[in-house]
């Protein structure tokens, strides 16, 4: 009989220790099984927003080039499996099973949730015999378990937003420093488009730990004009139109690729997915020749994600602060550029910066409906209704059936605001059974 469901209880009870950020107790328990963080080569992706999206085109460039790859991320949307993904597939439930045994009864030490999760999917990698691991971050960078891999192939930061600042910092320049804390001596850095200052202090980590080379992603003028940005050797020029984009590397290197992410944001990801793919390239040559075809194949489910339901189409985006509320917005003028034919549900947590966050999108929709996600304290639905009027269903699915219904035929629902919104939301369009919600 499968122990997965008592497994995943227990996985569930580790949530009430909350967040302990360190990494000894880590190291401790990677000790006990053989150090299965050490089996592999990896990639380790940082940032406030795009992570998760970088991450995918990387794995899916590495899958395509023949590697048999392991990828990390976090949260998951609906099932803990989407966690760790072997192949490009969720993990399977006996090796899910096998991997939590080791790192719930294995381990001399009780670990956290997050903990545990993450040397499950060391364990999980190990024995699925990969040949990569895509890496993503939890929290911040220099005390997130995941940082006790020692020796990457390449490190990144897509980019950097007030969030967490109670953990990380109170300014962009102390938010900076702590996820450059992924980078390690001799391991090349991918940074996306940082402010002049944020840089300044990552470039500064960079030189204190030797890491290195250093590549930056510099945006260009969206219709190919070169600006005055993008030209060293050490930079990747990024022009987009809709969703080509154009990336121009060190060495000559030239990508050109209908993005299959939505949103002018993904071409800075898309950037930062090829500055590591042209550095795993000089071990694996074929990573750079299917760049191309990786970059237009890569998806990302809830991120610009579109569905059909009720005869109207919805989109959902995992914009859960300003940073990400802004591309949403950015992209929703390209996309739907009508605000009369949006309707939005916007539900965030109330430790956000929702009354920001929702003064960006509510301008690019004529009707709003606001819901309660679950896990921690929501935002007050009357308050995020005094911002811009509209309707308050604390009950998510009854706020995506309101508005449906204010949505025209032809018109677009848009649901934003938390991750966890957006897994309880796109769990109920596709009917997935889901998983309890870990909202750390």
């Amino acid at each position: 009989m499968s122990r997965l469901p008592e497994l995943l209880a227990e996985l569930q009870r580790r949530t009430r220790r909350g967040m302990v950020l360190g990494l000894d107790r880590m190291r401790e328990a990677l000790a006990s099984l053989g150090d299965p963080h050490c089996a592999y080569p990896c990639v380790h992706i940082a940032g406030s927003n795009g992570k998760g999206s970088v991450s995918a085109m990387v794995e899916e460039t590495a899958r395509r080039a023949g590697l048999r790859t392991g990828l990390y991320t976090s949260p998951h949307l609906s099932r803990f499996a989407e966690r760790v993904r072997i192949a490009g597939v969720p993990i399977e439930e006996d090796a899910l099973e096998r991997a939590l045994l080791a790192a719930l009864e294995e381990v001399p030490l009780e670990l956290t949730f997050f903990e545990a999760m993450t040397v499950a999917a060391f364990v999980a990698f190990r024995e699925a015999g990969v040949q990569l691991v895509v890496l993503e971050v939890g929290l911040g960078g220099r005390l997130d378990a995941t940082n006790v891999v020692e020796a990457p192939c390449c490190t990144a930061i897509t980019s950097i937003a007030l969030e967490h600042t109670d953990i990380l910092g109170s300014t962009l320049v102390d938010i900076g420093r702590e996820k450059a804390g992924i980078l390690k001596r001799g391991a090349p850095v991918v940074l996306g488009p940082l402010d002049a200052a944020v840089e300044a202090a990552v470039t500064e980590v960079a030189a204190g730990v030797g890491a290195g080379p250093i590549v930056r992603v510099r945006v260009r003028g969206e219709r190919g004009g070169r600006g005055e940005r993008g030209e060293r050797g050490d930079e990747i020029g990024v022009t987009r139109q809709g969703r080509a984009a154009r990336i121009e590397g060190p060495g000559g290197r030239v990508v050109e690729a209908s993005l299959g992410l939505a949103g002018a944001h993904q071409a800075d990801n898309a950037a930062v997915a090829c500055g590591i793919a042209w550095q795993l390239a000089e071990r694996w040559p074929a990573v750079a020749e299917v760049l191309p075809e990786a970059l237009t194949g890569a998806r990302w489910p809830g991120r610009m994600e579109r569905l059909t339901h009720a005869g109207k189409q919805v989109l959902l985006d995992c914009a859960h602060n300003p940073h990400g509320a802004a591309a949403l917005a950015a992209a929703l003028a390209d996309e739907a550029p009508d605000p009369g034919a949006v309707t939005l549900v916007f539900g965030a947590l109330a430790d956000k910066a929702w009354a920001e966050m929702l003064r960006l999108l509510a301008p690019r929709a004529a009707r709003r409906v606001y819901t309660c996600p679950q896990g921690r304290l929501p935002a007050p639905v009357q308050e995020l209704a005094a911002i811009a009027p509209g309707d308050a269903l604390t009950d998510p699915r009854a706020a995506l059936a309101r508005a449906l219904e204010l949505t025209p035929p032809d018109g677009l629902c848009v649901v934003a605001g938390s991750i966890y919104l957006i897994g309880e939301i796109r769990a109920a369009i596709l009917g997935i059974t889901p998983d309890p919600i870990i909202a750390l």
